[in-house]
């Protein structure tokens, strides 16, 4: 029941954030409260990082009905650890998702107070960051017409996760570097951000 009602809390406060301006911050203060906070358990990071592996690393959506199940039950469970982090992650990818499938364009300012408190409070449980919370807080960034602070984004990202396809694409897009071409074409030809970007 506790979870049926932080699941309705999660979803007014994501109208109500953009109806009235509300701050994030305040509306995570409520999340927060209910959250187990433990800096030993790696269960929402680690459910952060296959989402990242799965839908974004991949050359195409691989996103399994099993993990979805496994996302859901770490969201239905009320022993989940940190679940304030994956509360802010699926409210940002839930922005995003009902964004495009009404075919508007997301808000901006909740894009970016949204990553900007999910990756302060990741630092703050974990100590770093996956690889996601970089490429979300850039395209954020981007989205509000912060591109220099999206480039920095991109730029730090790449610097924890080299291999990092989707960071390669972002970077790539904003220098047009040579090299970074090179490397997505010849070893990510496949990759669906290569091909949507048109990098050849």
């Amino acid at each position: 029941m506790k979870k049926l009602i932080l699941g309705t809390l999660l979803c007014l406060s994501v109208t109500i954030f953009a109806q009235s301006g509300n701050s994030m911050a305040s509306i995570l203060q409520k999340i927060k409260s209910q959250s187990k906070i433990d800096t030993q358990d790696k269960t929402v990071y680690d459910l952060m990082d296959e989402f990242y592996q799965k839908n974004l690393q991949a050359d195409n959506d691989e996103m399994t009905p099993e993990f979805t199940h496994k996302l859901q039950r770490a969201v239905s469970d009320s022993n989940t650890k940190n679940i304030h982090l994956l509360y802010l992650f699926l409210m940002y990818q839930q922005h995003i998702s009902q964004a495009v499938a009404e075919g508007k364009k997301p808000n901006p300012v909740f894009q970016i107070e949204t990553m900007n408190l999910l990756e302060s409070e990741t630092k703050e449980v974990y100590g770093k960051l996956p690889a996601i919370i970089y490429i979300f807080k850039a395209e954020a960034l981007d989205s509000g017409s912060k591109k220099e602070e999206a480039q920095m984004t991109v730029a730090s990202g790449l610097k924890e996760y080299p291999d990092s396809i989707p960071l390669k694409v972002y970077s790539y897009l904003n220098t047009k570097d040579e090299n970074l071409r090179k490397d997505l074409t010849q070893n990510h030809p496949n990759h669906w951000m290569v091909q949507q970007f048109g990098i050849k």
